[in-house]
């Protein structure tokens, strides 16, 4: 599958290109600079060795070329690149990976007017591009380790199956549990897991703090 990643420059984009280009995805990092992104995208490569295929594209041409995409981005990016791929992403599923924190209290949650980030995208986009929410409980730190074992899950929310089911498939090769957390409304809740583990990860002074769904009943 061509993935596309919005803003795969980053820390938790990088990670997760990464660790999807092992699982035999070709991944297309976006960027607002083409150089920036096939420089990121030739490091990748680097670091991991050859033999997988990443490339480098500005935003647009990255979201006409990708069958999937992922929004990884700062909170106060996320219109501005979506107003840059609206078109382009029509009939695609986003998967977003955005949180909305507000400087400098980035261990406090706080929700925008819809709710969540997803919510906005969802709102913004229309129905032509089903938005899935998920990844935000999953740090870069544990993401860039590529060949680390995750121990933990990530919930995915969206209001459709089909791009529900494609996202859950994606968060298995990246070699997580999926776990489906419902409809979009429950994105807010989500969302909020990830200044609630920064905070944690402050506290006892880790790096890789996640969450696990325990089925009680069979313990």
């Amino acid at each position: 599958m061509k993935i596309t990643v919005l803003g795969g420059t980053g820390n938790q984009g990088s990670g997760l290109v990464m660790r999807w280009a092992l699982a035999g995805h070709c991944v297309i990092i976006g960027s607002r600079s083409l150089a920036k992104a096939q420089a990121v995208a030739a490091d990748l490569v680097e670091r991991l060795g050859g033999g997988v295929e990443i490339v480098g594209m500005e935003n647009p041409a990255a979201a006409t070329a990708g069958e999937v995409i992922v929004l990884s981005v700062p909170y106060h990016c996320q219109l501005s690149i979506l107003k840059d791929v609206r078109e382009a992403i029509k009939d695609k599923t986003l998967i977003t990976v955005v949180v909305p924190l507000q400087p400098p209290a980035f261990d406090q949650v706080w929700r925008p007017e819809a709710g969540s980030a997803a919510r906005e995208a969802q709102n913004y986009l229309g129905d032509r591009t089903p938005v899935v929410n998920a990844f935000q409980n999953i740090g870069a730190i544990t993401l860039q380790d590529s060949y680390r074992s995750i121990e933990a899950d990530v919930l995915v929310c969206s209001d459709y199956d089909a791009s529900k089911k494609i996202a859950m498939q994606l968060v298995a090769d990246v070699g997580v549990r999926p776990v489906d957390a419902g409809p979009l409304d429950n994105a807010s809740v989500v969302e909020g897991l990830t200044p609630l583990l920064i905070g944690i990860n402050r506290r006892i002074r880790a790096g890789g703090v996640g969450i696990k769904v325990v089925e009680l009943g069979r313990l």
